[in-house]
């Protein structure tokens, strides 16, 4: 028979998230990465329009660059949505991160544009035609 008395194992947390923390973790995460994602895009058009670069351009750079072939790799969609509908997110529209749905809604149509003039500016400026 176990003791019903208290030990200092019953405070710990438990390893293994419930199902409805793990969806909440796949949000966090998600809200995350789209984050530093649309700051990398919005880093990446500042660099075309303004000229400025540094060490921020080339990781602004790369981590668009790989975000593109993830998408592409995957279909067009984002790998986490599919994770978030795993944990429990509506499968039609799912809300799969913490911001609110009008804002990640048109994520592809508006920085998908930004994406292609940001590097569209940065390519004209690397062959001397972009302006001063």
């Amino acid at each position: 028979m176990r003791d019903p008395r208290p030990t200092a194992r019953d405070d710990l947390p438990p390893t293994t998230p419930a199902p409805g923390g793990r969806l909440a973790l796949v949000r966090a995460l998600h809200t995350a990465i789209y984050l530093v994602m649309a700051s990398a895009v919005c880093g990446v058009l500042f660099a075309g329009v303004t000229g400025s670069h540094g060490p921020w351009l080339w990781g602004a750079v790369g981590l668009v660059l790989i975000e593109s072939l993830v998408f592409a790799a995957s279909g067009m969609r984002c790998p986490l949505t599919a994770v978030a509908v795993k944990y429990g997110a509506a499968s039609t529209n799912p809300a799969d991160t913490l911001l609110p749905e009008r804002f990640t809604r048109l994520t592809f149509r508006i920085f998908g544009p930004l994406i292609l003039v940001g590097f569209a500016l940065l390519a004209a400026r690397a062959l001397g035609l972009g302006w001063r």
